[in-house]
């Protein structure tokens, strides 16, 4: 079984869970989560029972302290975690509508995660050829894009499979917008990226087909495209095709598209040659299709870590004859 290594961001999701009255005020009630997209995957394939890195940085703070603890009892190597000795850890306020459909309000100015620099991406990290996944929210910022590159650059050179989540959080950037030609640069430096519908129609600027078969032209093995409650739909150079989703009433969306690349790396990690998998249509189907139920299953629980679903939750759903 290779190795999954998720970079990226480890924050604090501070869930809104209700209101109450205290006098003329209405008074939000929070609960405190560990989340951030990346180290939800990587507790997701932990949970799984894969084999799960996380990298990043976090601060010296009780914010640091409580996520590396959380990614520790979920089963997640933390050996490439870090703690920024001064810079404060991110966090992010989540609010829900009544269709469990989440907005975000982020307090990530100059935190740690962000200053994670290109030289504390270290060789080591690929010595086992693990499956490397990143998302959107390290280009943000000039200190942290330079890392992700170094980082998939360095991957790339040691034959890792690199996965994106392209997982556009618009307000993070500084001009209220992502950077098109910033993302679709790392779209091309991936071999599996995951959009969603909107993400895609962003990222293309009106001309999808176009986009999808210059990104497969580019060397990207299979693009994902996730549209909530519609059919999945994935592009190879062999063809494409739709996957059906589950039906279900969601409580809480924040860690579904996690639940979803974490549990397709996992099944890909357990594979004996995940690469080849990337050019199998019906591999990757039945894949997409176990990932699918992982990342129902996550959101109709609160919270990111534990709506992550473990093997015995989902075990139904596995392919099973894929891994004899």
């Amino acid at each position: 079984m290779k190795p999954v290594l998720c970079f990226g961001e480890a924050l604090i999701d501070f869930l809104n869970t209700g209101k109450q009255e205290d006098g003329p005020l209405e008074l939000n009630n929070y609960r405190q989560y560990p989340g951030g997209a990346p180290a939800n995957a990587a507790v997701a394939v932990a949970k799984l029972g894969g084999k799960a890195l996380f990298a990043g940085q976090v601060g010296a703070d009780p914010f640091g302290d409580f996520l590396e603890q959380a990614l520790i009892e979920y089963g997640v190597d933390t050996q490439f975690l870090t703690k920024h000795e001064s810079a404060k850890t991110a966090l992010a306020f989540v609010m829900l509508d009544d269709d469990g459909d989440r907005s975000f309000s982020f307090y990530r100015q100059a935190s740690a995660d962000v200053l994670f620099s290109p030289n504390q991406v270290d060789d080591n990290w690929f010595d086992e050829q693990p499956l490397f996944h990143f998302c959107s929210n390290t280009l943000t910022d000039k200190e942290i894009t330079s890392a992700t590159k170094a980082a998939v650059s360095k991957a790339r050179a040691n034959q890792s499979i690199v996965s994106f989540d392209v997982n556009l959080r618009h307000n993070l950037w500084p001009s209220g917008y992502a950077a098109i030609d910033l993302v679709n640069e790392l779209v091309h430096m991936a071999d599996m990226i995951k959009f969603s519908r909107d993400e895609l129609e962003y990222l293309a600027q009106g001309n999808n087909d176009h986009y999808i078969q210059s990104c497969l032209t580019n060397g990207v093995s299979v693009l994902v495209i996730t549209d909530g409650e519609h059919p999945i739909e994935f592009f190879t150079a062999q063809g494409n095709e739709s996957v059906p989703v589950p039906n279900i009433k969601a409580v809480d969306t924040t860690a579904g598209g996690d639940a979803f690349s974490g549990s397709l790396l996992f099944a890909l990690s357990k594979l004996s040659n995940p690469k080849s998998a990337l050019l199998s249509m019906d591999i990757l189907s039945q894949l997409i299709k176990f990932s699918s139920n992982c990342g129902a299953h996550a959101v109709t629980l609160p919270g990111a870590f534990p709506a992550l679903p473990h093997f015995n939750d989902i075990e139904e759903h596995w392919p099973a004859e894929l891994f004899v």
